[in-house]
């Protein structure tokens, strides 16, 4: 599995934590940006990253921002992206359950490292249970 990685600067202290994590899971991770802690606009990484999900079939990605909001909002414009913004294992694991989430959103400034831990092993061992849920999901792109 592919995971392409995008952050502003304020999740730019945590990029690395995230990365050696799917690493160590014996995960490609390809970093998209930003590359520094010195401000840029968040919507620049949310789009990077929900284009090479949607251009790479079978890859999910992972947008890590000051709270995730503005990420996930950005990420959800684009047709066939389910960003989802997850502050804990629960949500984590429903996302990916019930919602067949693609990309993961969360807030360095929210979640400390513990917790990001926990985040990425409910969204790396859940699998979409399909069923009742399919036909929701279907719903999501309009």
């Amino acid at each position: 599995m592919k995971y392409f990685i995008g952050t502003d600067h304020a999740g730019f202290e945590v990029k690395p934590f995230v990365i050696d994590y799917l690493q160590k899971k014996g995960l490609e991770v390809e970093d998209l940006g930003c590359y520094s802690s010195e401000s840029v606009d968040y919507p620049d990484f949310a789009h990077k990253v929900a284009e090479a999900v949607l251009a790479n079939p079978g890859t999910k990605g992972i947008l890590i921002c000051g709270s995730g909001i503005g990420m996930s909002l950005a990420a959800n414009k684009h047709k066939g992206i389910r960003a989802a913004l997850c502050h804990d294992y629960y949500t984590a694991s429903m996302a990916r359950r019930h919602n067949d989430a693609n990309i993961l959103c969360f807030g360095a400034r929210i979640v400390g490292l513990g917790e990001i831990e926990s985040i990425l092993e409910a969204w790396l061992t859940h699998e979409f249970e399909g069923g009742r849920h399919e036909r929701r999901v279907k719903k999501i792109d309009i």
